[in-house]
C-alpha cells in the first residue's frame, strides 16, 4: 500500500466464510486517495511524469510508476470536458481573448500550437475562465466556431471584447454578437510598438504612448498621438501609423467610466491568469499530446483558484 509515509504492508484478516470486508482501505486498493491529490498538485506545478516519479522516491522512498501517474491525471480529462461544456451567464460585460503558445509533439514532429483563452468578467465583477481551445492557426472560421460554442452554452451578449489583434476576430464577433464593442488591448499595442524601438528609447516611447491611451477623451487622445508622432515619426514612423490604423478598435474605452476603462487597459485580469499558466508550462519544453496541455493548464488554474491567486473582483459593474 502506498501512502504519505511511503510503502507499507497490510495483513488482511482471513475467515472461513470469506465475509471480512475492510472499511478504511478497500479490497484491491493499492494507494490512499490523498496520494492522488499530491500527484495532481505536482502536475499542476508543471512537473513532468518523470519528475513526479523521482519526487515520490526521494520524499517517501515509494516507487510510483509512470502508468499510475497517467491514470491519476487522466481522470482530470472528464473535469476539463465538463468545464468546457458548462452553462454560462447570459451577459459578461468584459471578455478578454488571449493566447499562449506551447510546443506539442504531433505525428513525430514538434509543432507550435496556440492555447486560446477566453476570460469573462461577470456582472458581479468576478473573473471566470469561459473556455480554452488549442489550434495551430487562427482566423475568422476558427473564431466563429469558438463564439458560436459560447453562444450555444448560454452567452447572449458581450459588452466589450478586449483582444490582442487576433486575426479574423472582429468579423467573427460581428457575426455572432453584432452589438459587441471591440477594444484592442492598449498594453499589447505598446508591446508591439516597442518591437521597433531601440532599448535606450523604451522609457520615452512608453511614456508618450501612455498619454494616448490614458487620455480623458478621444479628442485628447488624438492630440496626444499627433504630439507623439511629431517627436517620434522621424525615427519610428511605424508606431503612429499602426495606432492610427487601429483607431476604430482602440477608442471604445473613451466612452467608459474611469474604473472600467482602467480595468481594460491594464489587462491585470488576463495577465494574472497568464502568469499562473506560464509558471506551470515553463518546465515543459514539449508536451506529448493536446490532452496533456489541457490537463496542466486546468490543474494550474484550479490550484491557483484554491489558493486565492486567481480570485478577484473588478469594481464598477454594480
Amino acid at each position: 500500500m502506498l501512502c504519505d509515509d511511503g510503502e507499507i504492508e497490510l495483513n488482511t484478516p482471513r475467515d472461513r466464510e470469506n465475509t471480512f470486508e475492510p472499511q478504511l482501505i478497500k479490497k484491491h486498493q493499492t494507494r490512499i486517495t490523498q496520494m492522488d491529490s499530491q500527484i495532481l498538485s505536482l502536475y499542476a506545478k508543471g512537473m513532468t511524469t518523470r519528475e513526479i516519479v523521482a519526487t515520490f522516491k526521494e520524499m517517501y522512498d515509494a516507487d510510483v510508476s509512470s502508468s499510475l501517474i497517467s491514470k491519476v491525471t487522466d481522470a482530470v480529462k472528464e473535469q476539463v470536458t465538463e468545464r468546457q461544456k458548462r452553462q454560462l451567464d447570459s451577459l459578461y460585460p468584459i471578455v478578454y481573448m488571449d493566447c499562449i503558445v506551447v510546443k506539442v509533439r504531433e505525428n513525430g514532429s514538434v509543432i507550435n500550437k496556440a492555447v486560446f483563452l477566453t476570460l469573462g468578467i461577470n456582472t458581479e465583477g468576478q473573473k471566470e475562465l469561459l473556455g480554452m481551445w488549442l489550434a495551430e492557426n487562427e482566423g475568422e472560421k476558427f473564431w466563429l466556431s469558438v463564439l458560436t460554442e459560447l453562444k450555444n452554452r448560454g452567452l447572449q451578449d458581450i459588452l466589450i471584447a478586449c483582444v490582442d489583434g487576433l486575426k479574423g476576430f472582429p468579423d467573427a464577433i460581428n457575426s455572432v454578437f453584432p452589438q459587441t464593442h471591440i477594444q484592442l488591448c492598449s498594453i499589447h499595442m505598446v508591446r508591439n510598438s516597442l518591437k521597433y524601438v531601440a532599448g535606450k528609447d523604451y522609457k520615452a516611447v512608453t511614456s508618450g504612448l501612455k498619454t494616448v491611451y490614458q487620455a480623458p477623451t478621444e479628442d485628447t487622445a488624438l492630440m496626444a498621438m499627433d504630439a507623439f508622432a511629431k517627436v517620434r515619426d522621424d525615427k519610428y514612423p511605424q508606431i503612429s501609423k499602426s495606432w492610427r490604423a487601429h483607431r476604430e478598435n482602440l477608442n471604445t474605452l473613451f466612452s467608459l467610466p474611469p474604473d472600467i476603462r482602467k480595468a481594460i487597459y491594464t489587462t491585470n485580469a488576463i495577465e494574472s491568469l497568464n502568469s499562473v499558466i506560464r509558471a506551470a508550462i515553463k518546465k515543459r519544453k514539449v508536451f506529448p499530446t493536446d490532452d496533456s496541455v489541457r490537463k496542466v493548464i486546468y490543474l494550474a488554474i484550479k490550484d491557483a483558484s484554491k489558493n486565492g491567486v486567481c480570485r478577484s473582483r473588478t469594481g464598477g459593474w454594480r
